[in-house]
């Protein structure tokens, strides 16, 4: 009888830890692990080395120059090429256009993005057709697709312009010249890179529609939710991964792009139509200003990096919903 009222924990005995969530939690991988998973990763890490950040190393000791307009490097001026850069009278619009042209681009697209692949995610006729038609201007070239743009545009043979002109839009063909207003220039520039921007963006969404759960989709129904309601609170919940990798991708692609602001813009004097990237480059071709043209280039990186940091850390994209 002593032996059954004995304590089940006798003195001495270790006393076990509950299971909680931070010791359910895997430990962080110490320096053994790293060093055995160093041969996986290498070339991985030489391949980022050698692409991104050699260029950003070799791009910032050139910032750092004073480089002729042969090439020849006349010694270091220290931060003097970003002085010039900041005292330049046009960087802060061209910065404030650079935003609006992000913004502006990745924005629509999204929206635009989100119906569209509601859309392609029905079952309808032709639905493959429409489906290889929306990828067409993904897989055409950006320059192709806005010079098809661009002489479109021209006042007195472009195909669009002559469109709007028969719509009532436009007086008369030769009234006005689309790409040769910075504002307008600028304008159908966004329109294009929404229009190129699409079909990726389109399909990421469509891949997380398809990772809906159909049972959920008729548990709701049968709750008597509507298709607003199923969407917001069913839906687009569970696009939260697909949509966060899509925003930041756009991010990065909107902000470093140039060829559609280079056939759209290109030929108008003056900044009123620039962003940073195009900027960059008139003052390689023009100004023939190298060391300046990479202290504009390394602001550039530097912004895109804390852009890409902040909306890393409030948007978790690669957190589980």
């Amino acid at each position: 009888m002593s032996q059954m009222t004995r304590s089940s924990n006798p003195a001495g005995a270790a006393t076990r830890r509950p299971r909680t969530p931070e010791t359910l939690q895997p430990k962080r991988p110490g320096g053994r692990e790293l060093l055995r998973a160093l041969p996986w990763i290498a070339p991985a890490l030489v391949l980022i080395f050698g692409v991104v950040f050699f260029p950003a190393g070799v791009m910032f000791f050139n910032s750092t120059r004073d480089i002729g307009l042969s090439g020849l490097d006349k010694g270091s001026v220290g931060f003097d090429n970003y002085r010039e850069v900041f005292a330049f009278p046009a960087f802060w619009p061209i910065l404030g256009r650079t935003v609006i042209w992000v913004v502006s681009v990745v924005t629509i697209t999204v929206v635009l993005s989100l119906g569209l692949a509601q859309i392609l995610n029905k079952a309808f006729p032709g639905r493959q057709i429409v489906r290889l038609a929306v990828i067409i201007p993904w897989a055409a070239s950006v320059v192709m697709t806005t010079m098809v743009f661009y002489y479109g545009l021209e006042p007195y043979f472009g195909i669009i312009n002559k469109f709007l002109v028969d719509v009532g839009l436009v007086d008369t063909p030769e009234g006005f010249g689309w790409t040769r207003n910075p504002g307008t220039a600028f304008a159908w520039s966004i329109v294009i890179a929404i229009f190129v921007s699409l079909p990726f963006t389109t399909y990421t969404l469509l891949a997380g529609l398809q990772s809906v759960p159909g049972d959920a989709l008729e548990a709701a129904k049968m709750d008597g939710a509507g298709p607003i309601r199923t969407y917001w609170s069913i839906v687009f919940p569970q696009l939260r991964g697909a949509l966060s990798v899509a925003v930041l991708i756009n991010i990065i692609n909107v902000f470093n792009s140039l060829p559609i602001l280079k056939v759209m813009t290109g030929s108008i004097p003056g900044y009123d139509a620039d962003t940073i990237m195009t900027m960059i480059f008139k003052y390689i071709e023009l100004q023939k200003k190298v060391d300046v043209a990479s202290a504009l280039s390394v602001i550039a990186f530097l912004i895109v990096i804390v852009i890409v940091a902040a909306y890393v850390k409030i948007v978790k994209p690669m957190k589980e919903v």
